[in-house]
């Protein structure tokens, strides 16, 4: 007896592909490991057999093969129409068995793992006929019958974990390569395949131009389902720390060879890579420990950005159960990522622009592409429809379309009773300081995001601005605060906002306002408080003794309002999981208050339902180890909505203390939601 084989599983209806796809899976395969393959279809007794072709698949192949123990089974002569000559299947390492009911109900307490392929009727008709002709042409329809019959009774397709859509493009065997690497049960049998994959080679290229990065994102991303860009909008007006943070703008999407996407609900993970697309039930922040926090890449020579490829995305507020918080359900994903392969990073300071790739058979053309793209990108903007400046923007302009008209989960007698409620918390000694938010929402009327976030970006530009888009739902954040940054060499930030003033257009006004803002004895106790929160945040993984702050209630301005803003440095510990180190800080301490976990279970009570993408953070994992995350503020979540039309929704709020002015803390809601509401053509919705 051998050992027990890991055993994959490849089912789906005839003609999906299931064969070629399981010979090409086993010759990749075969690179690292010994493989068995067993097809189906030389065990089915006819063309009325499945039921019965099923059965004898379990009992006389996959069971002994389960055991580490050759499988002997009994062919069937299709031109006898009996059965035939006995064959013997041995247990290899992996064993990959294919075809129609491989992992029927049965077979699936014997399986490490389950593909299931989909393709259109009109494919797999036309696929199965072109390989068996007339032979099966006849009883196509008796064995789809039997196919449908078995499948309403058995749904193997949700218990499948790794769907493959097979467009019969070549693609669908490196696809579920990528795939299979995600699923836990094969992590240690794959050990060789991911090593390989860690042996990355970064190209790169630099280019002696600054590209306009909205014509540069339309030209390379504009079609794209999954794109990101991480936009230091502010770069041309920062100043002082503000200008250190918004030095690079990061532009990507999934495509090409390394491309993935992986959206998170609730504990479970599906990870998309092509055609194929991996569910795992796990925690998102111990799937993110297996795929990000050790060095894969080294950076360019020259180049000082620490993103060099990898993840993109959000983190939402909901994650929150994973750290103490309860589990709320959200209207969006918890999470949604994009893994780039290749992307483009400006540099605004020096003027230039990175062009980033995995080398691939297809970075050579990407490169090319992405290098005429900046070049263009950086010659005179041509006038006409596509013009991007204050005057004009791609597509459809948010005031072609009737401003939306938003509605608050909580009116104005509701907000000011729960900051009642909140200070009573306080007074009761359940918290210290706890930031009540509110949501606003609105119908779509029918705009556009790319435009939307053009002008948003352009009446609030920020450091830590981005636009998401993950298929129906798009991410329009100008955020200014800096959730956390961990540096590849292990060096880490937070710089958390708290403290807000509207600004004025009259000068003297203004400035008396930043004045006000930087004495208020209320705003720095606030600021003050957050700031001990992530020195214990970051306390969890630093090196003993490294934990500072450089900077308390510090005042930046931004285009709307004043900010009051602190720095808190640690040093990451040797070894220590990175993912880890993020999940210890999340949510962000000024998104919830103090003391934490308590905090999170009082607004849980008080606000009435999720936040969703808000308050939880924006930004990439980098192969490098490194990683910079901003605080999902001043945002606005474009999402489908289940009757067909699409919502828009903005979440506001303000830290309550034992201080606080009810009246104010209103007010502090609608100053916050002046940038994004004014940059759409509405205002704040009145009771």
């Amino acid at each position: 007896m051998t050992p027990a084989p890991v055993i994959i599983a490849i089912d789906g209806r005839s003609g999906a592909g299931k064969t070629t796809l399981a010979v090409e899976l086993a010759a990749r395969l075969r690179e690292h490991h010994k493989v068995s393959l067993f097809h189906l279809e030389d065990i089915y007794p006819g063309w009325n057999g499945l039921a019965a072709g099923i059965e004898r698949y379990v009992t006389t192949v996959l069971a002994p093969l389960r055991n580490g123990v050759a499988a002997e089974w009994v062919s069937w002569d299709w031109d006898k129409h009996y059965d035939g000559a006995t064959h013997t299947t041995l247990p290899a390492e992996i064993v990959v068995v294919e075809g129609v009911g491989a992992a029927a109900e049965a077979a699936r307490p014997l399986l490490d793992a389950v593909v299931w392929v989909e393709s259109s009727a009109e494919d797999r008709r036309r696929r199965a006929l072109d390989r068996d002709g007339s032979s099966y042409e006849p009883h196509w329809d008796t064995w789809a019958g039997q196919e449908q019959e078995w499948l309403d009774t058995d749904d193997v397709p949700a218990h499948a974990d790794i769907q493959v859509l097979n467009r019969a493009d070549g693609d669908a065997p490196d696809n579920l390569m990528q795939a299979l690497n995600y699923l836990p049960a094969l992590s240690a049998v794959l050990a060789p395949e991911l090593s390989a994959r860690r042996g990355l080679r970064l190209l790169s290229e630099r280019i002696d131009a600054e590209p306009r990065p909205e014509a540069l994102f339309q030209d390379l991303y504009g079609t794209s389902a999954n794109a990101v860009w991480l936009d230091s909008s502010n770069a041309g007006t920062a100043s002082g720390a503000a200008a250190a943070r918004s030095r690079f703008s990061i532009l990507a999407d999934d495509g090409g060879t390394y491309g993935q996407s992986v959206l998170h609900r609730s504990g479970t993970t599906r990870v998309s890579a092509g055609c194929a697309t991996a569910e795992v039930t796990t925690p998102f922040f111990r799937w993110l420990d297996t795929v990000w926090g050790r060095r894969a890449v080294r950076a360019p020579e020259g180049y000082d950005c620490e993103f060099a490829l990898g993840w993109l995305g959000y983190l939402g507020y909901e994650l929150k159960r994973e750290t103490g918080g309860n589990d709320i359900p959200a209207d969006t994903p918890d999470s949604a990522l994009l893994f780039a392969g290749r992307a483009v990073v400006i540099d605004h300071r020096e003027g230039s622009a990175w062009l980033l790739a995995l080398d691939a058979p297809d970075a050579g053309d990407w490169l090319a592409r992405a290098r005429s793209a900046v070049r263009a990108a950086a010659g005179p903007e041509k006038p006409g429809p596509e013009t991007t400046d204050r005057a004009a923007a791609v597509g459809p302009s948010p005031e072609t379309a009737a401003p939306p008209s938003f509605t608050s989960r909580d009116s104005r007698p509701d907000y000011l009773r729960k900051v009642k409620e909140a200070q009573q918390e306080i007074t009761e000694g359940n918290s210290y300081e706890i930031c009540l938010t509110t949501t606003v929402s609105a119908a779509d009327p029918g705009l556009d995001p790319w435009t939307s976030y053009l002008a948003l970006r352009r009446r609030n530009p920020a450091p830590f601005a981005s636009y998401l888009r993950f298929g129906g739902l798009a991410v329009a954040s100008t955020s200014p605060e800096r959730f956390l940054r961990i540096a590849s060499d292990g060096a880490m930030r937070a710089e958390p906002i708290k403290g807000t003033r509207a600004r004025a257009n009259d000068p003297v006004i203004d400035e008396h306002l930043r004045k006000d803002l930087e004495g208020s004895l209320k705003d720095r106790a606030e600021n003050i408080m957050i700031v001990d929160l992530l020195r214990n945040d970051l306390s969890h993984f630093a090196v003993p003794g490294s934990v500072t702050v450089s900077r308390l209630c510090a005042i930046e301005s931004y285009a709307t309002v004043h900010q009051m803003v602190s720095t808190i440095d640690a040093q990451l510990r040797a070894g220590a999981p990175r993912a880890e180190a993020v999940a210890a800080a999340f949510p962000a301490g000024s998104m919830t208050g103090a003391p934490k976990i308590s905090t999170m279970n009082i607004l849980d009570r008080l606000e009435d339902g999720p936040r969703g993408v808000y308050s939880g953070a924006i930004g990439y994992f980098s192969l490098n180890a490194a990683s910079d995350l901003a605080v999902v503020i001043r945002t606005l979540v474009m999402h489908d909505a289940g009757d067909g039309g699409r919502t828009l929704s903005l979440g506001v709020g303000g830290a309550i203390t034992a201080d606080s002015d009810p009246d104010d803390e209103y007010e502090e809601i609608r100053t916050k939601a002046f940038g994004v509401l004014s940059a759409l053509g509405t205002e704040f919705p009145e009771d």
